[in-house]
């Protein structure tokens, strides 16, 4: 028997999250004789009806914990070190604002990582709904489409929205309170455990077979703020590593564990380490990777289409570099999801 524990992270979630229980309950893992399933809603800080909701729709195992303090990576670590069981063997981490592409995709996730003991991490491909249901967008959203993507390669990348790890993998980790981007975090912590060693690329992979659609920006002006919000948080993360590479390697697992249980702790090293010269609060690598991945790219370098795209994403990307610097000049950077 294989124990398996998902946690399904919710915070405000009221409007969407019967659904998604509905979504869960419908899914196979559950009814496989070799694996023992248990799932938990985390609504965390949830200021509406979430937890009523997700109540009232859930069944057998699915159960609902109410957690009063918000935060992505509080909750993660919660999850992780605390509320899954002991004698888990997987713990699976799932979004609750997305939709699975088919009834297997829980069960084909454990699976694949049962099949790969090596992996830390497995993931989940995440699929925009502009891209899964291009019938429905209009000429605004088929831009957005075409623009997106190509930054990160989602098996080398963790997802947030959905992924599994070996038990024994995740609770080698702790995540600082109040990271604004914290699948971006764990994917360093784990390439390099905890920034003990290089970066090992072979822990990480994607399923082919599995995948999960999540809801796109449709605005520019709401994509524009969404992309703000992802490079703030990248950027916060440099400074973490930074300063976790100042102690001595033996220390910095102990740093984590402090880390996350002290609020404190990210706003300092934030005060400690920004402005960093010579590029202020944001890398300059935020500003230029979109074009520096194109003219790595041998055969689409000069292509009329791919490089108008470069360009024109190029353009977008530094409308959010000066959104992202202005607002982490103003001291708003850091903050809950």
């Amino acid at each position: 028997m294989t124990t398996v524990d998902i946690a399904i992270f919710a915070h405000n979630e009221a409007a969407g999250i019967g659904a998604m229980v509905t979504r869960l309950a419908e899914q196979d893992i559950l009814g496989q004789p070799d694996l023992t399933v248990r799932m938990i809603v985390l609504a965390n800080g949830c200021r509406d009806a979430t937890v009523a909701t997700a109540l009232a729709a859930s069944r057998a195992r699915i159960s609902v914990v109410d957690l009063a303090e918000p935060g992505k990576s509080r909750t993660w670590n919660r999850f992780v070190q605390s509320i899954s069981r002991s004698e888990a063997d997987i713990l699976v981490f799932c979004d609750a604002d997305i939709e699975f592409c088919n009834k297997s995709t829980l069960q084909l996730l454990v699976r694949g990582l049962i099949a790969r003991p090596e992996l830390w991490v497995l993931n989940s491909r995440p699929i925009k709904d502009i891209v899964a249901r291009p019938q429905e967008n209009t000429r605004q959203d088929r831009l957005i489409a075409a623009a997106g993507g190509g930054l990160d390669d989602w098996k080398t990348a963790i997802c947030g929205q959905l992924y599994a790890m070996p038990a024994d993998k995740a609770r080698r980790f702790r995540l600082p309170v109040g990271l604004p981007v914290e699948d971006g975090f764990l994917r360093a912590m784990v390439l390099t455990d905890a920034l003990t060693g290089p970066e090992d690329f072979s822990r990480i992979d994607g399923h082919d077979t599995v995948s999960h659609i999540y809801a796109s920006e449709r605005r520019i002006l709401s994509l524009l703020r969404h992309q703000t919000r992802i490079v703030i948080g990248s950027a916060i993360n440099v400074c973490c590593f930074r300063a976790l590479r100042d102690l001595p390697l033996a220390d910095r697992h102990a740093e984590l564990k402090r880390a996350m249980v002290n609020d404190r702790w990210l706003p300092e090293v934030m005060r400690r380490e920004l402005p960093a010269a010579p590029y202020g609060y944001v890398p300059i690598h935020f500003l230029t990777k979109r074009l520096s991945r194109h003219f790595t790219n041998r055969r689409d370098r000069f292509r009329p289409k791919p490089l108008a795209l470069a360009l024109l994403g190029t353009g977008f990307d530094a409308v959010v570099y000066l959104r992202a610097q202005l607002a982490m000049a103003r001291g708003v950077g850091a903050g809950f999801w």
